[in-house]
């Protein structure tokens, strides 16, 4: 059996954050089909960060998301756009978003977002000890609540915000139990 391969790329068309793609692969059976896709302009990775404070509470935060328009609860992240390390790019979103620095970074994990249409693969960090410095400059497009929550509590208030209307990002739920995962076996 062969393996799975793209073998062409080609752009479509390209916006000022995002293009379309279609590309060509060979499948198992040798044969070439096209599959369309979508990238980020000038990005080498995203990143999001999973905040927990000295006290043991953990930070979300509430934008609004014109995609799917509505505020969406979710963790702080961000797009890898000045070539960063992905490390560093946790350190300075988490800042930005939050106006918390981290004591410590530590990876957890990396993976696809939405594998069927989009190249986006997401690092995650989970940021420890992590102490408020004040807001600092965030994007333009930025709004950002930021919401502070103990650890064992963040079940129940995601089930709250959800019922008061916000969209629950689903990685959540995934990165709360990575992060504790984590903190477990330390």
């Amino acid at each position: 059996m062969e393996r799975y391969e793209v073998i062409d790329r080609r752009t479509l068309w390209e916006g000022r954050f995002l293009r379309t793609l279609i590309l060509r692969y060979r499948d198992s059976s040798g044969n070439i089909r096209e599959w369309e896709a979508v990238e980020r302009v000038n990005c080498k990775g995203i990143v999001a960060v999973v905040p927990i404070t000295m006290d043991g509470c953990v930070l979300l935060i509430r934008q609004f998301r014109p995609p799917v328009n509505s505020y969406v609860i979710e963790f702080p992240a961000g797009l890898n756009d000045r070539d960063e390390a992905l490390d560093v790019v946790a350190r300075r979103e988490l800042l930005e978003e939050t106006g918390y620095r981290a004591g410590e970074i530590v990876f957890l994990g990396r993976g696809p977002l939405s594998s069927g249409s989009s190249v986006e693969v997401l690092t995650v960090f989970l940021a420890k000890d992590i102490e408020f410095e004040g807001i600092g400059e965030r994007d333009e497009t930025e709004e950002i609540e930021v919401i502070k929550v103990p650890l064992g509590s963040v079940t129940e208030v995601i089930k709250s915000l959800e019922k008061d209307g916000d969209l629950i990002d689903l990685k959540i739920h995934g990165f709360i139990e990575m992060a504790r995962d984590y903190l477990t076996k330390r």
